[in-house]
């Protein structure tokens, strides 16, 4: 009764999706196996006795024609989601390529994976009857949390997630006797919840947001579980561990500091805005967006453009009721290092958070996808970099959400009379040549300006191309920023020397 459920859904699309497939359940000495081509099915064997264990076996290969021939398993992702396995399921051993992935400590274990950089206090490692729970607090900007149900990972929260933040507030307010502001006490918090319940529902088949209002039918609710779990458990935690709840109280105390500094400098800014609001040219808005009834609110999405040219060709030819557009001036700021402040001084981000909708947290977000479309040179990489900047430091949840995209715009076109072909690649652009001859005509796109309203229709429409922005842990990001982004170093300058690519097309133009 507490599992996630059967993946029936799953099995189908895979099937679909996939040259070959074969299925193999082995049940109490008896197995049968199932053999299918493009979803059809093309064998199926008799039931026939077996001495091998219970267990299912699954083989399947993914189709060319859907995939093209140069797909590719994402490894990072599959690991994530076998520790994540191992995490919950103390003792279990899985093998991935020869590597194995097992657990002793549960989410314990998790946390500290996932933390390379400094925490404040050891982690909290909290146990009871179908609840776990394990959190700290670290240095970064942000919230992040990782929440499981009934072994699936839930991505996108749902009302167990909700139950532990709010628990978190209440028990900690109550442990101080000090009334301090949620955000205060939440601030820079890594924490895992993975609770188990009966028949859980869940928001979409993907099942990445728990919809239950109750542990099981009759029984309390999920707020009053979790509540009453976190209330006595951490409040005896920090009663047994006074040195973590002394630097706990200082951070709340800093963060809180820190918000009041803000304070002035987000009202100003505020004005600022309303001034410039009837003026503002920089976002062309949508109908459709994340969080509202509007039916097409999942696929609202906002491309971050450089410039009033690349701006005006996407105008031109997105989907007003879902697709809105935000026009950078030029090369953002480089915010690495610099405090939260300067959201609020810089303009230009000030207006990018408020079209974004997430200065008070990621519930706000007015865009499911938010898109970074540059060019695709030196300058635009550059960009991308600036921006990803931005949002690793202050909006960290936007990328761990899964909400950040980059735009992949054909590098080169190549024609001749009767056909054109879009290359994403050199390896696209030789075989496109090969395809349509010796006379075929290539354009290089050197930006998103060069591309006609009529040819940036099909890349924001039908062949709509979106690179997801990942990251396996948000601790780890901290030394990248710092090599990549930080102050010149005789390190970084040896890495550019011996790593410098020169582009012969820029060359030779």
């Amino acid at each position: 009764k507490k599992a996630v459920g059967l993946n029936g859904v799953g099995q189908k699309a895979v099937n679909a999706l996939s040259v070959s497939y074969r299925a193999q359940a082995i049940r109490d000495g008896k197995t049968k196996i199932v053999e299918f081509e493009k979803g059809k099915l093309v064998r199926e064997s008799r039931t026939t006795a077996t001495r091998e264990r219970n267990g299912t076996i699954i083989e399947f290969t993914p189709d060319e024609e859907l995939f093209g021939k140069d797909f590719k398993f994402r490894r990072e992702f599959i690991e994530d989601m076998l520790w994540n396995y191992a995490f919950l399921n103390r003792g279990l051993t899985l093998v991935f390529n020869g590597k194995p992935f097992k657990s002793e400590n549960g989410l314990r274990d998790l946390l500290e994976k996932n933390l390379s950089g400094e925490i404040l206090y050891p982690i909290a490692h909290l146990e009871g009857t179908d609840i776990e729970i394990a959190l700290t607090h670290g240095s970064h900007y942000g919230e992040e949390y990782y929440s499981f149900v009934n072994g699936q990972h839930t991505t996108m929260g749902g009302t167990h997630l909700a139950a532990f933040r709010e628990a978190v507030v209440n028990t900690v307010r109550n442990f101080y006797k000090k009334n301090f502001d949620a955000a205060d006490i939440r601030q820079s918090i890594v924490a895992a919840i993975s609770i188990r319940v009966i028949e859980p529902v869940f928001e979409s088949q993907t099942k990445t947001k728990l919809g239950s209002n109750d542990v099981a039918p009759g029984g309390p609710s999920i707020r009053q579980f979790v509540g009453n779990f976190v209330q006595q458990h951490l409040d005896n935690w920090l009663h047994r561990n006074p040195e973590a709840a002394q630097t706990l109280l200082a951070k709340i105390q800093n963060s809180e500091r820190e918000r009041k500094e803000l304070a002035g400098i987000r009202r100003l800014a505020r004005e600022r805005s309303k001034k410039a609001s009837l003026h503002n040219r920089k976002l062309r808005d949508c109908r459709a967006h994340l969080g509202t009834k509007h039916k097409r609110a999942e696929e609202s999405m906002l491309f971050i453009v450089e410039g009033d040219s690349a701006a005006g060709s996407l105008t031109a030819c997105r989907d007003v009721e879902t697709q809105a557009v935000f026009a950078l001036k030029g090369k953002p700021l480089n915010t690495y290092g610099l405090s939260k402040k300067v959201i609020y001084e810089n303009e230009e981000f000030h207006l990018l958070q408020s079209a974004l909708n997430i200065e008070d947290g990621m519930d706000g977000l007015r865009y499911n996808q938010v898109v970074i479309a540059t060019d695709a040179d030196v300058d635009g990489m550059h960009i991308r970099l600036l921006l990803i900047s931005f949002f690793l430091q202050y909006f960290p949840a936007l990328i761990q959400n899964g909400h950040l995209f980059i735009l992949e715009t054909p590098l080169f076109r190549v024609r001749n009379k009767k056909e054109t072909i879009y290359c994403y690649s050199e390896e696209e652009k030789l075989q496109a040549m090969e395809k349509l001859g010796k006379a075929a005509e290539v354009t290089r796109f050197k930006g998103l300006g060069e591309i006609s309203p009529d040819e940036f229709k099909r890349f924001i429409g039908e062949d709509l191309r979106l690179e997801p922005v990942t990251m396996a842990h948000l601790h780890d990001c901290d030394e990248l920023l710092g090599f990549y982004m930080g102050k010149n170093t005789p390190s970084r300058q040896q890495f550019i020397i011996e790593n410098l690519k020169i582009e012969k097309d820029l060359v030779e133009a």
